[in-house]
């Protein structure tokens, strides 16, 4: 099956030849709920801008469904679906109208009972009557995912959909995104909050300086750029590390009662095994330990602190 967006060798220059975006590929399966991660200023929103049509690239290409974005924008635009980072909605209208107005934009005959399902999975259909400039911000970007699915998109854009939205809100939006997804509609989202892509992402891009330095599935990426941590519970606080633990990659953490080792677990040999051989030698005495991975916002990190 063709993916549902296929981006090659897209570039974006702006005036005083600051480059934006230099020379992307990608490929989003269909279904699938992707996360682009990076720092502010990395080019995601440039992307996701060029991709429905609100900026025009310096060179290169974009498919929506095997379409070309350029020359059948009516057509691919109909296709994608975006939730922007501001809140550009007429404060005088209601939710209601807002929803419908945004079908009609579209080309798509009015469907009230549509509408309505729309308003009633995103906890929207009590406050349809409801004008905008007297809903919470939180509520104004659920009425902007309304707006984004009043006409039945197959791609949607998230750009940080839960920026400055309370925390009970934010799991609500994400239950909403997996239903999305399990009905086949396919979505890309950008967050600050990369727990939620941890928990939620089928696969994970990282872009910086306006460059994708990493596409992979997540499980994947975790499992081989994840480092693992084992911490030891000392039996007596140590002033400083023994020299002959210097080949160790050990830490001991504040107090002197934990010893830190990071390793990798994709190696065949992590260490673990000489390591305590050679707490053994110098008298050094546990009680307790425990092994931890690293997060994908520590992978995230680590990724963009690289040099280019």
């Amino acid at each position: 099956m063709p993916a549902i967006l296929s981006v090659q060798n897209l570039n974006k220059t702006y005036a005083g030849d600051f480059v934006a975006l230099r020379d992307i590929n990608l490929e989003i399966e269909r279904g699938e709920i992707f996360a682009l991660l990076g720092p502010n200023g990395a080019g995601k929103t440039t992307l996701i801008n060029i991709i429905c049509g609100i900026v025009n690239p310096t060179s290169g290409t974009a498919y929506v469904n095997g379409h070309d974005i350029a020359s059948e924008f009516r057509r691919t635009r109909a296709l994608v679906g975006l939730v922007p980072q501001e809140l550009p909605v007429d404060s005088f209208t209601t939710v209601e109208q807002t929803a419908a107005f945004s079908r009609g934009l579209f080309g798509k005959p009015a469907d009230p009972a549509l509408v309505e399902k729309v308003l009633k999975s995103l906890s929207l259909w009590d406050k349809r009557d409801t004008k905008i400039i007297a809903l919470s911000g939180g509520m104004k970007r659920r009425v902007l995912i309304a707006k984004a699915l009043a006409h039945e998109p197959e791609l949607l854009f998230l750009d940080e959909p839960t920026a400055g939205v309370d925390v009970e809100l934010r799991q609500d939006m994400w239950k909403v995104v997996s239903r999305l997804r399990d009905d086949g509609v396919t979505v890309i989202l950008t967050t600050h909050y990369i727990e939620e892509a941890e928990e939620m992402a089928d696969r994970v891009g990282v872009i910086n300086h306006g460059e994708i330095i990493l596409v992979q599935d997540k499980r994947r990426l975790m499992r081989e750029l994840g480092k693992k941590q084992l911490t030891l519970s000392l039996n007596a606080p140590l002033d400083r590390l023994p020299a002959t633990l210097g080949a160790f990659a050990l830490e001991l953490a504040p107090g002197g009662s934990e010893l830190v080792y990071t390793y990798d677990s994709n190696e065949n040999r992590t260490g673990i095994t000489g390591l305590l051989g050679a707490l053994q030698e110098a008298g050094i005495h546990f009680n307790d330990l425990d092994t931890s991975q690293s997060s994908l916002e520590e992978i995230f990190v680590d990724l963009v602190k690289r040099p280019q």
